[in-house]
């Protein structure tokens, strides 16, 4: 009995230590046939995989589709996954620690981060306006950390149990580990079945990249854009759909703050431009509507492209073309991959990567669209930066492919003539210090200056004086100088352009980044030498300096046979009477003969005068002042002191002199004042182009002011001053 009574508590301990056995063993086998288990193994297989295949392959259809699938099914499965790690956790904790339990907690840890990282990159994606590249790189490594520690988890646990079943464990592993590798296979397939059936469902709008059939190829079918040196990267047509829909950036809630400067710019009306529409007209008429190409690459690029400037075109049809609409836009800027410096639009665009929903939504504006759009683009930004941001973009190199003209042959009939240079202005100036970016001044400093900015452009680490924390963009205002056009065509936030062109032809637009690399004061200075007293019927000479002080090439610069730029120069008395005056411009526009001014006069093969912008006749210039980068010209004006006796005074060359009665007791001094004045169309263009019944006159800008006192010397002061 007591033999017996000491086995019997051996065998309750054994019998206890199967129960406990067979418990575990039951619920390992749960745990491997659980649906919640095999579903989040093969969600975690397709998340892994379908990241890895965004991150690591080639821009497609199918990759944007992942990307959707990818977030939809996250977010799906986001509660489950949760739920399985608490369920998992609380199961196993108070097990003794192994290798494999370090490893399922370091691997549940890398997937709960994942998890959390990938509803960050989600609520960026929709609610914000671009993802942080932390976050992404956190989603990214922590993916890869699953892999790497929840893999060998799975692997030992299978390994180990299936060695305690050839030891005698009941518990068939392979069989339960199979049949929850099957599960999870049918739950990852089912997964990706549809990213296919929505990349097979897709269905993109349709392109026409081809010419018209009545398309001229007046100058080759191997230069189909001539006269303009612009082409494509295919040398082919080109859907217009491809570079337009520039308000769709701002729309996008990205890049908003650009799309509203550009919407008033030069860049935005330079197909538009009421002047150049009826010059482009003048031209087609005269020598054909192919030759209005010379014209199209940098004017109105996108029709250039889709080959619509081949006939002539209905206004009413004209102004709903998006070529007329968005002039040079964002992307035909963003897709140049290539210039050369001989200038007439010598670059090559290549086909812009266009995003899903993209062309639909420019189609078709519905909201969905618009959200997929948008949510694509920022979720999966990589290829967007990839092709639409370049170092190119940053040269004055790229500049000088449109801001450099000349024509040849082909247009004038004669031969090779160069017209408008800005380029090569600057690369000879005293701007540009090669190899030292501290003291040289390029085209985007000046026109593209930094604002404060929440733009997603925002920062650029390229620059030598900036970071990409900085929070500032570059303007795409490209402010200049036509003051005339925005107020004309009443597009957004034309008052604000006019009053920056304003400043910036004055000088006053603040640029902090060049400050201490150029002059303070105004763009072009004058500077006014006379006599301090001048003796009364005698006389008086005053000498004017205009030194070009911070304008980074000619000035004036652009086409000199429209823009002008002159002296307005006046003495006056006491009284506020005219004692001499040149440069004023009558109640009709015009300016007074003999005017110091800034002009050039081309003149066609016959030596008539170019006066109707009719540049394609041009063979030379008969006359042209303009001022080089740092240098000065001079101007002098005479005139005759007044007396007290009222008289016509001689004409002096150049200047028309006046004597005015002065009163006893009365005017003692003469005030000299010099203005540098400008506007972008002289009067007799406008008239030409739009008649005199318009009564259509260019806003003239004062860009700077100097003034001299003269004491008048009488012989009667004379004698008090004895």
């Amino acid at each position: 009995m007591p033999e017996q009574n000491s086995e019997a508590p051996k065998n309750n301990q054994f019998t206890q230590e199967n129960a406990s056995a067979l418990r575990l063993l039951e619920e390992k086998a749960k745990e491997w046939r659980s649906w919640l288990a095999m579903t989040v193994a093969g969600f975690s297989v397709f998340a892994a995989l379908s990241g890895l295949a965004i991150w690591l392959l080639p821009f497609s259809v199918p990759n944007q589709v992942s990307v959707l699938v990818h977030t939809l099914l996250g977010l799906a499965f986001l509660v489950p996954c949760g739920w399985y790690l608490l369920r998992h956790w609380r199961r196993y904790w108070q097990n003794p620690l192994s290798h494999i339990q370090l490893l399922g907690y370091i691997g549940a840890g890398a997937f709960l981060l994942c998890l959390i990282s990938g509803l960050v990159l989600t609520y960026q994606s929709i609610f914000g306006i671009k993802i942080a590249y932390g976050w992404d790189t956190v989603h990214i490594v922590t993916t890869l950390a699953t892999l790497a520690f929840l893999l060998p988890h799975i692997v030992l646990i299978v390994l180990r149990d299936r060695k305690a079943q050839e030891a005698g464990s009941p518990l068939a592993v392979s069989q339960l580990a199979g049949h929850y590798g099957k599960g999870g296979l049918v739950v990852a397939l089912g997964c990706a079945a549809v990213i296919a059936l929505g990349a097979y469902a897709y269905s993109p709008v349709r392109l026409h990249n081809a010419f018209p059939a009545d398309y001229s190829f007046k100058y080759g079918k191997d230069h189909p854009f001539s006269p303009s040196l612009a082409s494509t990267a295919t040398a082919g047509a080109m859907d217009p759909r491809l570079l337009s829909g520039s308000r769709s950036c701002g729309t996008s809630r990205c890049h908003t703050q650009i799309a509203q400067e550009w919407e008033g710019s030069a860049h935005r009306y330079s197909a538009m431009d009421l002047a150049f529409q009826v010059v482009q007209t003048n031209m087609a008429k005269q020598n054909g509507p192919e030759s209005t190409r010379y014209c199209g690459g940098c004017h109105d690029p996108i029709s250039l492209f889709s080959g619509t400037k081949n006939l002539f075109v209905e206004t009413a049809k004209l102004t709903s073309l998006q070529g007329y609409q968005e002039g040079v836009s964002c992307l035909d800027c963003h897709s140049v991959r290539k210039v050369d410096l001989k200038g007439n639009a010598n670059y090559v665009v290549k086909t812009p990567v266009r995003y899903m929903f993209e062309l639909e939504y420019d189609q078709y504006p519905t909201r969905a669209n618009l959200f997929l759009r948008d949510f694509l683009i920022r979720a999966y930004p990589r290829e967007h930066v990839k092709d639409l941001s370049k170092t190119l973009f940053k040269t004055p190199e790229y500049c000088a492919s449109c801001h450099k003209q000349f024509i040849d042959k082909e247009i004038n009939n004669v031969g090779w003539v160069q017209l408008q240079n800005q380029y090569d202005n600057w690369r000879q100036s005293h701007w540009n210090h090669p190899g030292n970016p501290r003291t040289t001044i390029e085209c985007r400093e000046c026109h593209m200056p930094l604002v404060k900015s929440t733009d997603p452009a925002a920062g650029d680490a390229s620059d030598y004086n900036r970071s990409t924390s900085d929070g500032m963009h570059r303007s795409h205002r490209f402010i200049a100088s036509n003051q005339m056009m925005p107020a004309l065509l009443k597009l957004p936030g034309w008052q604000k352009q006019i009053e920056l062109t304003n400043d910036w032809l004055q000088g006053k637009f603040p640029i902090p980044e060049i400050a201490s690399k150029w002059a303070q004061g105004p763009a072009v200075g004058l500077e006014l030498t006379s006599p301090a007293t001048a003796r009364a019927g005698q006389k008086v000479n005053i000498k004017l300096v205009i030194t070009s002080n911070k304008v980074g090439h000619d000035y004036p610069t652009g086409p000199l046979d429209i823009i002008q730029s002159w002296i307005q120069f006046r003495v006056t008395d006491e009284q506020g009477k005219v004692v001499f005056e040149s440069g004023m411009v009558n109640d009709k526009g015009f300016i007074q003969p003999g005017t110091f001014m800034f002009k050039a006069e081309p003149v066609d093969q016959y030596g008539n005068l170019i006066d109707r912008h009719n540049l394609w006749e041009m063979v030379g210039v008969r006359y042209r002042k303009s001022l080089f980068p740092g240098f000065s010209d001079t101007t002098e004006y005479d005139f005759l002191c007044p007396s007290l006796a009222p008289r016509r005074s001689a004409k002096l060359p150049e200047a028309t002199s006046y004597s005015i009665q002065v009163p006893p007791g009365g005017a003692h001094t003469l005030k000299a004042e010099a203005q540098l004045r400008y506007r972008k169309v002289d009067q007799f263009l406008l008239n030409f182009l739009f008649g005199e019944n318009a009564h259509l006159t260019a806003p003239v800008t004062t860009m700077a002011t100097d003034t001299r006192t003269i004491e008048i010397a009488t012989p009667a002061r004379e004698a008090q001053g004895k």
